[in-house]
């Protein structure tokens, strides 16, 4: 950028300015490379838990929940995980103070979904108090998550923006109306009468709706990190 501003006036920059474009791209890319590893982390826990559970533990099939599986020998790799993303969640800084805050408050729940774990099975007064903590904690988590691929991730500073970018816009919301769905179907899920849901538990369906919702997420981070549908530079 400075070489072509000055290219017109027959200057030339000194070795210090002939590091600045190099540095600011350095942090460019570090800043993709942060989005795709969020994506990364999040498209990868659901298989990670399932396989890992059953080679590594020998479990019998997957767990009812992604939470689930704080109570088998994969919790390190649940906490380790969400935690993970929580930091690089933390560490996300967007173009707008609303970006930051969304990133902070994601950071906070995905923290509190991995530290306040999901109810046992005949939970004490205790266990099911941090077990609504967790509930919250996802559903508010998930919520954010949904404003990152409706709100934020949509915006563009081009009144006509480039075809890869409308197409992304169209895969942001894609993931967002997945994640919405997916809440919804787990709210039913948890309000329905046991006589009903009886009929269909032996599905895992939390664990389906849950997957669906953190791959969804993690997918539109990887694409905001243009791991796919990369614009072409000029």
């Amino acid at each position: 950028m400075l070489v072509k501003s000055f290219q017109g006036l027959k200057l030339y920059p000194n070795k210090s300015m002939n590091k600045e474009p190099k540095t600011n791209n350095r942090l460019l890319i570090s800043y993709f490379e942060l989005r795709k590893a969020i994506g990364v982390l999040g498209i990868s826990l659901p298989f990670i838990l399932a396989i890992g559970g059953i080679f590594l533990f020998n479990l019998l099939g997957i767990q009812p929940s992604l939470s689930g599986y704080y109570y088998t020998g994969m919790r390190d790799v649940f906490v380790g995980n969400l935690c993970a993303i929580g930091v690089f969640l933390w560490s996300y800084t967007g173009y707008e103070r609303q970006d930051d805050i969304a990133g902070d408050l994601a950071c906070i729940f995905a923290v509190g979904v991995a530290l306040f774990p999901t109810s046992p099975p005949d939970p004490s007064t205790l266990e099911r108090a941090v077990g609504i903590v967790h509930f919250l904690s996802a559903a508010c988590f998930f919520i954010v998550l949904a404003y990152f691929c409706f709100a934020l991730f949509t915006k563009s500073d081009q009144d006509s923006p480039p075809d890869k970018k409308r197409l992304r816009n169209a895969i942001y919301r894609a993931c967002g109306f997945i994640i919405v769905g997916a809440l919804v179907l787990l709210g039913l899920n948890a309000i329905l009468p046991d006589s009903l849901t009886d009929l269909y538990e032996h599905l895992d369906p939390v664990f389906w709706l849950e997957s669906i919702a953190i791959i969804a997420f993690g997918f539109s981070w990887f694409v905001k990190g243009e791991g796919i549908l990369k614009d072409e530079i000029q």
